[in-house]
């Protein structure tokens, strides 16, 4: 047994809710407008010493005409297909709908331990009225509410029964977090589905399809992320509700817990000004970066037109231009391995050390090449160098008087560092002290 555990359920039953109050925290969006949760979205749980993880799902729904419906319930199929135990969310309030006898049909047919769980239970009234889910033919019924906890840890027990007697799940290692940022509809969902070779996210034409930052591990061609497909950023005047709110910030998040973002952009319409946003918003974060040009396959070319298209961009990047570009279709999975390529190299320039030493030569040479200019009469004199322990790469230089050096020496500096050593796709922060 993978110790996996589905949340499935009708719309608005507190699917997203029930999958916070388990995980110990809000990774999945809650609304009360009903589809809020469209993809898989995974976490993990622990009780009584035994880690599992738990899929959140889109709310089951039949004979509607939304985009997204079909979509969803082949979500909630693999969801249920990937699952050992199948947690069936009900609402204690609303009572058995049409819905719900439906779905339980659809689960009585699968070979999966499914538990019913009667949400919204917060009162002894409500725990009287739970009794009519037997009716469902499911077995012992649960009886929680999802916002304050009431009855999750009877219902946890019931779960890790499902696991007694096995070994615990192995730890994760820390291993590089991929987050594929940009505009909506930029065609980053395709993207993730490109690289793992499935349908992993839903991807329809309508923009703001995906509104969870999605994680997923990928393990393949050598290569192992994880990879966290996130909601397209808007700019904040056109966040128009609460739940666009929230995805933005989730997506702001995932940005903010990466080693390396992929941007993508779309080809067809260009390098935008919200393009640029999201690229600042990385670097002053000091994340790895990997430009990807999608929707390339669109676009009519002539002989110079990758050229100037990635001259263009430079120039609205510029200064921190030392950054990969790639010309890419994710739907025709054109170029996808030299993303994986590209990806890897980032993150090992992310990750790199630099011996004191080393980055105390280079900088001796540097200075005597180019010493710092004087100001007001001063002159600056650097004394020593050193990487500090952050996780990006960061250098402390050490001088006489700091507040004289000026921002072209930063920047000159920074370039020969980046000369001397490979630090292409990362941001460098370059802080001068008084010795």
């Amino acid at each position: 047994m993978g110790r996996i555990v589905a949340i499935v359920g009708r719309p608005n039953v507190g699917k997203s809710t029930l999958f916070n109050r388990l995980t110990g925290g809000r990774k999945a969006v809650v609304d009360s407008e009903p589809g809020v949760t469209r993809d898989r979205h995974y976490g993990k749980a622990e009780w009584n010493g035994q880690e599992f993880s738990i899929i959140d799902t889109g709310g089951y729904m039949t004979g509607s005409a939304n985009t997204f419906d079909e979509e969803i319930r082949k979500q909630i199929s693999i969801a249920i297909d990937e699952a050992d135990v199948v947690m069936f969310v009900i609402d204690v309030t609303s009572g058995i709908t049409d819905l719900d006898e439906l779905f339980a049909e659809v689960l009585r047919k699968k070979s999966k331990k499914v538990i019913p769980v009667v949400n919204k239970v917060d009162n002894s009234q409500r725990m009287f009225e739970a009794s009519v889910f037997y009716r469902l033919g499911l077995g012992e019924i649960y009886p929680v509410s999802a916002i304050s906890g009431s009855g999750t840890g009877d219902l946890l027990d019931a779960v890790v029964e499902e696991f007694a007697g096995e070994t615990g799940m192995p730890d994760e290692p820390d291993i590089p977090r991929l987050a594929i940022v940009g505009r909506p509809n930029v065609g980053k969902s395709s993207l993730v589905n490109a690289m793992l070779g499935e349908e992993r996210n839903i991807v329809t034409s309508v923009s703001g399809t995906t509104r969870d930052s999605i994680y997923t591990r990928f393990n393949k061609f050598k290569y192992d992320f994880n990879l966290v497909d996130t909601a397209g950023l808007r700019k904040k005047t056109r966040v128009r509700d609460n739940v666009e709110f929230y995805c933005v910030m989730r997506s702001v998040k995932a940005i903010e817990n990466s080693d390396v973002c992929l941007l993508l952009i779309d080809a067809v319409q260009g390098v935008e000004a919200q393009d640029i946003n999201i690229f600042h918003l990385i670097r002053r974060n000091a994340k790895g970066l990997v430009l990807l040009i999608n929707k390339w396959d669109l676009v009519e070319k002539e002989t110079n037109t990758a050229r100037d298209f990635e001259k263009y961009l430079r120039k609205r990047i510029a200064p921190f231009e030392d950054v990969p570009i790639l010309f890419i279709s994710a739907v025709n999975k054109q170029r996808v391995y030299k993303v994986l390529e590209s990806a890897a190299r980032v993150y090992e320039n992310y990750t790199r050390r630099i011996s004191t030493s080393a980055l105390n030569r280079m900088v001796s040479e540097a200075v005597e090449h180019y010493p710092p200019p004087s100001v007001k009469g001063r002159y600056v004199k650097i004394k020593y160098a050193t990487q500090l322990p952050s996780r990006s790469p960061s250098f402390a230089i050490f001088c006489n008087s700091p507040q004289y050096i000026r921002e072209s020496y930063k920047r000159y500096l920074e370039r020969r560092i980046r000369e001397s050593f490979d630090f292409t796709g990362v941001p460098l922060r370059l802080y001068f002290r008084k010795k």
